[in-house]
């Protein structure tokens, strides 16, 4: 039996409450990234490394809205046990394939997992696994540092996206995913680098400038993303995409027939027995 996409639940669903607490986070990520291309500060520019003081009080507001996405789910009996048990599992095999692979050169095959994960359980599934997977992954490769909640942020989306890609079937998707796969690499790292950009010195051709229009610093940024990080960004999504090609197909069979035994989307009724 062809297992079709929209025959998998949503394991996260996306429902009101859920949804407004996701949007809070992603409002918070992209204060975090671009303040100060849209705000004016003394402070740009006289670190060589960004958010060193700021990135712990972002990890502490993130945490608690991914808890909060978890429990909008459970006041809305959209999440049990069984997800969260699959949601660890798979946070634990992200974390391993991210210390097998811990972004040397680009090449990071967690990604793929992730996205996979995304596109077979949900948005919101994807978002929440992003983060964890990469604080579990960080905690095991010892890539603690500011950057991490940054880096939290950018995978979640990555995750959440898969889940918002359009619902297409057979080896359609497997090409779509694998375009989405280059595409979220490539992505990824232009997201990143906005972490410490700003702070850091460069040739003015590079360089973030105080008191510039937005549109000046943007064009000096893409010119020093070309310059510096694509070398490790395109490598990243061609794994990727090379990865789903290659594996996308099975995994996503697993994981949907996974979704349909484990009955996710179905309510657990207790009945009271009776004595004969």
């Amino acid at each position: 039996m062809r297992l079709e996409p929209r025959s998998t639940p949503r394991l996260v669903q996306l429902r009101p409450r859920s949804t407004a607490t996701l949007l809070l986070a992603s409002i918070v990520g992209v204060l975090a990234f671009g303040w100060p291309l849209l705000w004016a500060t003394s402070q740009v520019g006289e670190s060589a490394i960004g958010h060193t003081t700021d990135a712990p009080w972002l990890f502490v507001l993130l945490l608690p809205l991914l808890v909060a996405v978890v429990l909008a789910e459970l006041a809305e009996s959209g999440i049990d046990a069984k997800v969260i048990s699959l949601l660890g599992m798979l946070a634990a095999v992200g974390a391993a394939l991210r210390a097998l692979g811990p972004g040397t050169a680009g090449l990071e095959p967690g990604f793929f997992l992730l996205i996979l994960a995304g596109r077979a359980f949900g948005a919101g599934f994807g978002f929440v696994l992003g983060a964890v997977s990469l604080l579990a992954g960080a905690l095991v490769s010892g890539g603690v540092g500011p950057w991490m909640p940054f880096q939290m942020f950018a995978c979640a989306w990555v995750g959440c996206l898969a889940g918002l890609l359009p619902r297409v079937g057979g080896r359609l998707e497997i090409l779509l995913l694998a375009a989405y796969s280059l595409f979220a690499g490539v992505l990824y790292g232009l997201v990143m680098n906005l972490w410490f950009w700003p702070y850091a010195t460069f040739a003015s051709d590079f360089s973030f400038i105080q008191g510039d229009s937005l549109a000046e610093n943007l064009h000096r940024y893409l010119l020093f993303v070309a310059a510096t990080s694509l070398g490790w960004d395109i490598p990243r999504g061609i794994l990727c995409a090379v990865l789903v090609l290659v594996l996308g197909r099975p995994i996503l069979v697993a994981f949907r027939r996974t979704a349909r035994k484990a009955a996710f989307d179905v309510p657990v009724t207790f009945e009271r027995g009776t004595h004969g």
